[in-house]
């Protein structure tokens, strides 16, 4: 017994955008620097300067992220940084503290009105099977949306 598609979907109370495109990464996407300054509206130097390499990913430290959210006067870029921020920290948790590149990738689709559905139950059937592989690992996506799944069937 697993989640599906539209389970998730009604937990989340997404609307169905567009149906008929789900996340996949382009082949010609913008880098993670450009995606974070057309997110946060901040210059390249401040975002060359914030980017991490943790492990083998490129990250963005949240503490960067959230001193942006209190000071930045825009606040249409505050609400997308503020949300980006819960993609990263809630729903694909890959680094603690941290906001990981496939992040953006996800949230730049998000922009396009692609449903992130699909994605989101990805990453849960592949952190639930690295978990059921390892017995030990740790489980990698939203905890919260798997929860409130199990509640509602058990």
């Amino acid at each position: 017994m697993v989640p599906t598609v539209e389970e998730y979907m009604a937990l989340l109370r997404c609307p169905r955008v567009q149906v008929d495109k789900v996340y996949s990464r382009a082949a010609n996407i913008l880098t993670f620097a450009n995606k974070l300054m057309k997110i946060t509206g901040m210059s390249e130097q401040w975002v060359t300067t914030q980017i991490k390499q943790k492990g083998e990913n490129k990250c963005i430290l949240w503490k960067s992220l959230q001193d942006h959210i209190l000071a930045y006067p825009d606040t249409k870029k505050r609400i997308d940084v503020f949300a980006l921020s819960i993609y990263g920290l809630v729903i694909f948790p890959k680094a603690l503290g941290h906001i990981d590149k496939a992040v953006t990738d996800l949230f730049d689709q998000l922009d396009r009105r692609v449903t992130p559905i699909p994605a989101i139950l990805a990453e849960t059937f592949k952190s639930l099977s690295a978990c059921w592989k390892a017995s030990e690992a740790r489980f990698i996506g939203c905890a919260q949306l798997l929860l409130a799944w199990f509640h509602s069937h058990f």
